[in-house]
């Protein structure tokens, strides 16, 4: 695997070897990317997954250039196409890690780049490195994926980071998801296609009262304001499901709360303190893959 551009490129084999590398890579010294540059090419706003990547980077021992904005402040502003861009940044850079408001973003990127090419997140397509970290946590707080339940709530219409995560989750056995969301928000048919395909049980439900006292794990979504044209569309969905230590009570013992970030109100800040959050815990988790990956796709 030379791009990494979605979910379905991974099988159990390849994730165990990113997992073993990030294992290794845990409060260890690495400068094993030495002389290497990383060109950082975000056309939307990020903070946590642009410094991730960037301080993986600088763990390694390599080199970052790098556009907070590329949509207001690059060349994209005169009019060059994306292709353009990717084919000048590879005179720059050894790897690209591109976040594109356009879905397939990603793909295109790689069609034009002799440089591995990371998908950071494409529109509403995929995130296959958030999903990749988001089973990593899960591997490492509940100490195993096949047999696991899983609620995914919120905005599942736009939501990347859940599409990408159910699409790791179809290559492993006895998992159930349920899709908790407003029926207009509700996960795409494509993602329900692949699970039937792959024989993972799968439920559909409005109310997370109803589910959340049987899940391992509870992940939690905002509800995306920018996926929204219409503010009073949003304004009808936001703060639909509050996690709150009430709801948290309800909890299988052993279970863990998740969450990508940013968050808004969709977890209340008195569950932060709870034993099952686990979402600033994923970030770190998340440093470590991307790290790991960087290492795999830059290999020797």
């Amino acid at each position: 695997m030379y791009h990494i551009l979605e979910s379905q490129q991974f099988d159990q084999i390849l994730i165990n070897r990113i997992f073993s590398i990030a294992n290794k890579l845990e409060k260890k010294t690495d400068n094993s990317l030495k002389g290497k540059i990383m060109a950082s090419l975000f056309y939307e706003p990020s903070t946590r997954t642009r410094f991730s990547f960037e301080s993986a980077m600088l763990r390694l021992g390599g080199n970052v250039i790098t556009t907070e904005n590329a949509k207001e402040f690059s060349s994209a502003v005169k009019g060059e196409t994306l292709e353009d861009s990717i084919r000048v940044i590879n005179n720059y850079a050894d790897v690209i890690v591109l976040r594109h408001y356009e879905q397939g973003a990603s793909h295109r990127a790689s069609l034009v780049s002799d440089a591995p090419v990371i998908n950071a997140g494409d529109g509403i397509g995929q995130h296959p490195t958030q999903a990749l970290l988001d089973l990593y946590t899960i591997k490492r707080e509940l100490g195993k994926i096949n047999g696991i339940s899983i609620a995914f709530v919120g905005d599942l219409r736009h939501g990347r980071t859940i599409r990408s995560l159910a699409y790791l989750l179809g290559k492993y056995k006895k998992v159930k998801i349920y899709f908790v969301s407003p029926k207009k928000l509700k996960v795409g048919e494509d993602i329900k296609e692949y699970l039937r395909r792959y024989k993972i049980s799968y439920v559909e439900t409005e109310y997370l009262e109803t589910v959340i006292s049987h899940v391992d794990v509870l992940y939690q979504t905002r509800i995306q304001k920018e996926r929204f044209s219409d503010n009073k569309e949003y304004q009808k969905y936001k703060g639909c499901y509050r996690i709150n230590l009430h709801l948290v009570a309800k909890m299988k013992g052993k279970s863990i709360i998740m969450h990508p970030l940013p968050r808004v109100d969709e977890i209340l800040t008195e569950v932060d303190n709870s034993p099952k959050a686990v979402y600033f815990k994923q970030v770190g988790y998340g440093l470590l893959i991307r790290m790991a990956l960087l290492k795999y796709v830059l290999r020797p």
